[in-house]
């Protein structure tokens, strides 16, 4: 197919999709299925449309994946709205961190004494595939800034941290195939990509999404600008903090996601100062719980005059919700790009052993790690066991394949791309199919909980 039949493919999907929304609701599949569906048809398994050899093309996909990555990283961090201290960051933490070392330990396990994978490729596998997906799961995490469900809250949580947390134990594990002695690089290891790593991009990622945050709320308030390029705005903060992480040797991930984060504390700043509307003035959905004043964007209207501006709230809340239109928008665009490439090159790499492992990560290695490792957090065993289920694979697997492809991947190359494909493509599937009828039994637990409270 060439470049226009591809541009123009895309864009009868997203003419289908889009016309056809209302009737897609109803479906009780989610768009990545379908998206996934049109590539097959389009891949040399359904009508030989197109052909791309995932292997070959890695370079150019790893910087793709990477983009949608880090985009949907920054959208996810800009929506949550809790304080650090609230209760509901602890559930994240955990997913990030216990569950997923577990995650990356039962992968490797199984990975090495059924498929007889050496140590360091199966470390690596269960690296790969051990983050939750930011780009696909946008059914379990947060739709908004005012939403404080602990499902959500946790599942975004741990979608924004560990696609950063995993990504020392990738380098780890191709460490591991270049030079098998550990012991004389792991201490190295462990100072620059754990201690050093992490908690730098997690800061510098938070001070920039502040510092931009604060800075373009005031500007836009002092000059009144109702046609300031707030989608230009995200763009640069995305790149400048992930740039800024990857120069000071840490995880830029990390620094995208807490970028967001901290433009949010910005506008959290700004509303408490300057308050539109106090907690009780404004109508939230039965059994909603905000916290604090409303997001500044639930308070303002479309098309406020340059005089309204002057209100420093009411900037925030236009410079909020317009990011998030245009992230949003980005997100739709990136994720139907990405399951349709998920798609075509399924036929190509599909391999049986990735339905074992995905076997044993969906219903026993993430439902058993989370059900033991939150216990004491304010989750409840309903709500750990969605939690547990909901540990959708997607882009952020296919990132790190790709990165591993290209920096020292030299044996395994065939299967590990053909697992990992085959994980993503049935979480997609799998977890696209049960989404629905999981969060209705979880919505009519909460409605006898409160029932009978």
């Amino acid at each position: 197919m060439s470049v226009s039949g591809w541009i123009g493919l895309a864009g009868a999907l997203l003419l289908i999709m889009a016309l056809s929304s209302a009737y897609l609701k109803r479906l009780p599949v989610t768009a990545a299925v379908i998206y996934l569906g049109v590539g097959i048809a389009v891949s040399p398994a359904g009508f030989g449309l197109l052909d791309i050899d995932f292997i070959r093309q890695s370079a150019v996909l790893e910087h793709l994946t990477e983009i949608a990555v880090i985009i949907s990283l920054f959208m996810g961090g800009l929506k949550m709205r809790l304080p650090l201290q609230h209760p509901a960051w602890s559930t994240a933490f955990r997913l990030a961190g216990p569950v997923m070392l577990v995650s990356i330990a039962g992968m490797a396990l199984f990975a090495h004494g059924v498929f007889g994978l050496a140590w360091p490729a199966a470390v690596l596998l269960g690296a790969i595939l051990a983050p939750t997906d930011p780009v696909l799961a946008g059914m379990v995490t947060v739709n908004d800034a005012s939403d404080e469900d602990p499902v959500r809250y946790g599942l975004s949580g741990e979608a924004g941290f560990n696609d950063g947390a995993a990504f020392p134990f990738v380098i780890f594990a191709l460490m591991w195939i270049g030079d098998p002695d550990v012991g004389g690089w792991a201490g190295g290891w462990a100072l620059h990509r754990l201690a050093w790593a992490v908690p730098a991009g997690i800061g510098i990622g938070w001070v920039m999404g502040k510092a931009v945050g604060w800075l373009a709320i005031r500007l836009r308030s002092r000059h009144q600008e109702t046609e300031a390029p707030n989608d230009l705005l995200a763009l640069a903060l995305i790149a400048l903090s992930y740039t800024a992480a990857e120069a000071a040797g840490s995880w830029g991930f990390l620094a995208t996601f807490a970028a967001g984060i901290g433009f949010r504390r910005a506008e959290i700043k700004t509303v408490e100062k300057h308050p539109i509307l106090e907690p009780d003035q404004i109508e939230q959905p039965h059994g909603a719980m905000l916290t604090g004043h409303p997001p500044a964007e639930e308070t303002v209207s479309r098309g406020l005059d340059e005089e309204e501006l002057t209100h420093p709230s009411k900037a925030a809340g236009v410079v909020i919700g317009e990011i998030i239109t245009f992230g949003g928008t980005a997100e739709r665009l990136l994720e139907a790009m990405m399951v349709m490439l998920v798609g075509i090159c399924l036929s190509a790499h599909w391999d049986w052993r990735g339905a074992a492992l995905a076997a044993v990560l969906f219903i026993l290695i993430r439902p058993l790690g989370s059900l033991i490792l939150l216990a004491g957090t304010p989750a409840s065993m309903p709500q750990r066991a969605l939690m547990g289920w909901f540990g959708i694979r997607g882009i952020g697997s296919l990132y790190y394949l790709c990165y591993s492809l290209n920096h020292g991947l030299n044996s395994w190359v065939k299967e590990m791309a053909g697992i990992t494909i085959s994980v993503v493509a049935l979480s997609i599937v799998i977890h696209g199919i049960s989404g629905q009828p999981a969060l209705d039994w979880y919505r009519r637990t909460l409605h006898k909980g409160a029932g009978g409270s």
